[in-house]
């Protein structure tokens, strides 16, 4: 082989190299209605946020091992628990078990007492308890190298200075009431505890706001808008109603949004309206085809992870580029679709 052909290899490779060094990578985790969101930064640093449902075989476990071992990922930097429900924190146990996480993150105490919460906190914390835990506030940053990451609620509290780009009047305010709660105070609830954040890679924004509940929703958004708009929006709170108000989602005007909902855990058709009717959208994906949504309220197949006749584990992988750049693929179907800024 001459010197012009090794040099041209070398180049080459080292190119190669740079462009995959400069992805942001991740993956949405099927846990049936519950959440496992795997990412990995630029610079090879991994978080996973949540881990799903406990038992089942230790179904959860074994899909969020399967998607690291796809992104060749061999321990957790950080395993950041967004709040105590037993779909997030129950199946940290069995998770780490099978990959090592290095630092756990969370929101601190609890906002209920109830025997199941106290029972699974006292699980996590067992396991915490052998590596680093970090409890952050609204207003903290994780420092995940390559990637801003902005904790923007937390303990049931919201950012109070805008972000850059943020800090505008909401036109969706008016049109968005408060809810009041029937059946409890959701907003006592550890789904309004929960850790939300805001992930910025060069022109690349992601909102994740977790189970966020309505009203706390707008404490982050009215009368004014912190966090100005985002290229991709995690749905929240699996697709419930009592989470994405249109004076968050269409405030934010993401091109594409992902719900990690169950075939029969919300998925709601408000919640599928209120999304698709955002202005900018170009695309919605879930992780499952939603029955309470029927056939008139779904994505398209193609944006639709796991069909009802399809069997189920199958994830959405999302990869970012600095430029703002992102392609979303659907696992069932191998299909990726990228957009552009």
């Amino acid at each position: 082989m001459n010197k012009v052909c090794l040099l041209g290899m070398v180049v080459l490779s080292c190119a190669s190299v740079l462009r995959a060094a400069e992805i942001l990578d991740m993956y949405v985790i099927d846990t049936e209605g519950g959440k496992a969101l795997l990412v990995i930064s630029p610079a090879g640093e991994t978080m996973l946020i949540d881990a799903g449902f406990p038992g089942f075989n230790d179904r959860d476990a074994i899909r969020i091992e399967e998607a690291a071992k796809t992104a060749n990922v061999k321990k957790f930097d950080y395993l950041l628990v967004t709040h105590y429900d037993m779909d997030h924190v129950n199946n940290v146990p069995a998770t780490v078990a099978r990959i090592p996480a290095a630092t756990f993150v969370d929101h601190g105490s609890p906002s209920v007492k109830d025997p199941r919460t106290t029972a699974a906190l006292k699980a996590y914390e067992e396991v915490a308890a052998k590596a680093k835990r970090m409890i952050v506030k609204a207003g903290d940053k994780i420092p995940f190298k390559g990637v801003d990451v902005l904790v923007v609620t937390s303990a049931g509290e919201a950012i109070k200075t805008p972000v850059k780009g943020g800090g505008a009047p909401n036109p969706f305010c008016e049109g968005t009431p408060a809810k009041t709660w029937t059946r409890a105070n959701e907003d006592k609830s550890e789904n309004a505890q929960s850790v939300g954040l805001l992930f910025t890679f060069g022109k690349f924004r992601m909102l994740d706001l977790a189970d966020l509940t309505w009203n706390k929703e707008l404490a982050l958004m009215c009368p004014n808008n912190l966090i100005g708009t985002v290229d991709l929006f995690m749905v929240g709170h699996h697709g419930n109603d009592i989470s994405n108000s249109p004076a968050l989602v269409h405030a934010l005007r993401p091109r594409a949004a992902i719900m990690n909902n169950g075939a029969r855990k919300v998925g709601a058709p408000s919640v599928l309206k209120t999304i698709r009717s955002s202005p900018g959208l170009e695309a919605l994906y879930q992780l499952h085809w939603s029955v309470a949504a029927g056939i008139e309220g779904n994505a398209p197949d193609e944006f639709i992870a796991n069909l009802q006749d399809s069997p189920d584990g199958m994830w959405i992988k999302v990869s970012a580029q600095r430029d703002g750049t992102f392609t979303v693929t659907n696992a069932r179907t191998g299909v990726s679709k990228t957009f552009k800024r």
